[in-house]
């Protein structure tokens, strides 16, 4: 399991060009008028990770899988988005198979580029956006709350729907809506309201480091809220190096991670996801669950007969793996465990799953 991350952001804030760098490729259009993305674009980018680097050497693998992260590019979204302006309701579907969204956001001048609505407001911007995905979820749960859509609904469906609608309505979070029950409904709804999401400043090249005046106004705006800072046209510049000189580039221009490192620390923190590992032979592999997820359900990641037919978990932590060399050493080191189906996975474990046959 990865999970995918959605781009979206008001036309010519840079989200094509950010697309571009993030998974190395120029499937995306960018150009300077409103809607040169029309379609998504769609790319699945691996989570470079060193532990699966040093356990498939340690096991001698013949394959090694990364987890990955599909991004989506969604066409820039404008005022009345909702009502089907621009390319409208077309550009909000997509972006509810998202499990998290990226709110690009400019802010930088620039005379060459022209802002869709004339003037540089990253607030403004933000808000926009978000107004619209509100509005959309608000005629998504009216439209499932008509007499013969409430048919096919639970009672404590409905009440959970017209209590939300209400939140919607006032403009209030839908934070408190964070059980599995509502969690099911809502995503099942559509909603893209209870969608994650990080705001992405996009930046010129000279405040890539510290930021700018308009950095600090959506960080006073946002205090609870992640941020990152980019320059998408530098990271579409590390893209185009070979490996071996993009560490230069990076210290030559100060930065200390790429733009798809930051977005993947930042993402799995928003996501609560934890990576677990499997190494053998054949293929060293890297997982991704949910924090606190249970070994026998950690197992039906693999394969749903593993969850199915679950014994038990053999459970060697990263450190001990790398420090001894393999599950045989560390076993005879007293350092592999045997843990039930209740273990909680941790972050790095290498597990070896008994199962029935």
């Amino acid at each position: 399991m990865g999970f995918k991350c959605g781009i979206v952001g008001l036309p010519n804030v840079g989200k094509s060009t950010l697309f571009n760098a993030l998974t190395s490729s120029k499937n995306a259009q960018a150009a300077n008028f409103p809607f040169c993305t029309i379609d998504p674009n769609i790319g699945v980018v691996d989570v470079l990770d060193k532990r699966l680097d040093t356990l498939s050497k340690l096991s001698n693998s013949k394959k090694k899988i990364n987890v990955n992260i599909t991004f989506v590019d969604i066409a820039g979204l404008v005022k009345g988005a909702s009502k089907g302006e621009g390319l409208g309701n077309k550009f909000l579907s997509h972006i509810r198979e998202v499990d998290s969204i990226i709110h690009l956001v400019r802010c930088f001048d620039s005379e060459k580029i022209q802002h869709v609505s004339k003037q540089i407001d990253p607030v403004n911007d933000l808000e926009t956006v978000k107004t619209e995905i509100l509005l959309a979820d608000i005629n998504q749960i009216e439209k499932k709350l008509q007499k013969n859509m409430k048919k096919k609904m639970t009672e404590k469906q409905i009440n959970l729907l017209e209590s939300v609608l209400k939140k919607l309505n006032k403009g209030d979070d839908l934070n408190k809506y964070d059980d599995v029950d509502s969690k099911k409904t809502l995503g099942e709804v559509g909603l893209i309201s209870i969608k994650p999401y990080i705001i992405v400043c996009n930046v010129d090249e000279k405040n890539v480091q510290t930021g700018n005046s308009y950095t600090e106004i959506l960080k006073k705006k946002y205090p609870n809220q992640k941020f990152i800072i980019i320059c998408a046209d530098i990271e579409d510049q590390i893209m185009d190096l070979k490996p071996e000189e993009r560490e230069v580039y990076m210290k030559n221009t100060g930065l200390e991670k790429t733009g798809l490192n930051q977005l993947i620390k930042t993402g799995y923190d928003l996501l609560n996801l934890n990576t677990f590992f499997t190494s053998g032979p054949e293929e060293s592999r890297a997982w991704t669950i949910k924090k606190n997820t249970e070994a026998q359900k950690a197992a039906g990641v693999i394969h749903t007969d593993f969850e199915k037919n679950f014994i038990r978990a053999e459970t060697v932590s990263f450190e001990d793996f790398e420090k001894y060399g393999s599950f045989e050493k560390a076993k005879e080191n007293g350092k592999l465990r045997v843990e039930g189906k209740n273990y909680l996975v941790k972050d790095g474990d290498v597990l070896y799953f008994r199962v029935n046959p």
